[in-house]
């Protein structure tokens, strides 16, 4: 199933994408695509429905953040070998976890604001994971029992305030809007295997990065796990996973940054694709 959320900002309608690729209406089954949503009795209540006797959304609405937002917007850095590489930083010994803003939370199609005073803003494809049901020192071996399903993420990144601005990551992470999320939520039984999916990021048409969940570094199962030893993962909490190389600090031998008025197109397979324009605060 691919979970969505449609409608203004801030007041979003639950949906579901039926097979022909139309949004039909879930506000008469749930209130949201929300904790409640996503644990396993709703899901196999949603999966038993007939779509076609769901409201069918006409037009084009605003497509929101696949889930309603998170108490945790974890992010996974330097997780995909080659990136490490072109990086030029050692592959980490154990996984690196900062957290997101939630204020950076945003739609898949909405504009991505690039800073007051930004000189390096910067894009980054990354598989979503999200949780279904509360996780709190989770072993390895039940790790996946406790995940929804998956989405796009694109953890946009300001490498100045990141790396040269003194302490953590987290300032050249969580600006506004520097976490577009979606299109949809799709359920982990339609993703057999989350460390084979091929993952894209293309700048004005150019493709930047170009590559595959196989080259993590920590796979899905181990994160949610690790993560859930640190921090008590909530359902609708997300884990963005790390990217692949082709960021634009990693270009030989000059660095390429985002500017104003550039448009970003992303996608990961299967689970649909993301469409931003950046703007100037």
């Amino acid at each position: 199933m691919k979970l969505l959320r449609y409608g203004p900002a801030g007041a979003e309608k639950p949906g579901i994408l039926d097979a022909a690729g139309a949004i039909r209406d879930l506000s008469a089954i749930v209130r949201d695509i929300d904790g409640f949503a996503l644990s396993d009795a709703s899901l196999k209540a949603i999966a038993g429905l007939d779509l076609n006797a769901l409201p069918k959304v006409e037009g084009s609405p605003r497509i929101g953040a696949c889930v309603v937002r998170p108490v945790n917007f974890v992010c996974i850095g330097l997780n995909y070998s080659d990136h490490a590489a072109e990086t030029g930083n050692p592959i980490p010994k154990e996984p690196i976890v900062f957290l997101k803003s939630l204020g950076a939370y945003s739609g898949p199609y909405d504009d991505v604001k690039i800073p007051r005073g930004a000189k390096k803003t910067d894009w980054e494809v990354e598989l979503g994971v999200v949780i279904g049901k509360k996780a709190s020192y989770v072993p390895e071996s039940a790790a996946m029992d406790y995940v929804a399903g998956y989405c796009v993420c694109n953890d946009v990144s300001e490498r100045e305030y990141q790396t040269e601005r003194g302490g953590t990551w987290d300032k050249g992470k969580g600006c506004d809007t520097f976490g577009p999320t979606g299109p949809w939520m799709v359920t982990k039984d339609e993703v057999p295997d989350p460390q084979a999916l091929h993952m894209w990021l293309d700048v004005d048409g150019k493709r930047m990065q170009d590559g595959s969940t196989k080259t993590m570094i920590f796979g899905v199962r181990t994160l949610v796990s690790y993560v859930s030893h640190f921090i008590t993962l909530h359902p609708g909490d997300i884990i963005s996973t790390g990217t692949p190389p082709g960021v634009g600090m990693g270009i030989k031998p000059t660095p390429v940054f985002l500017k104003a008025g550039q448009v970003m197109r992303l996608g990961v397979a299967g689970l649909g694709e993301q469409q931003t324009k950046l703007v100037s605060v």
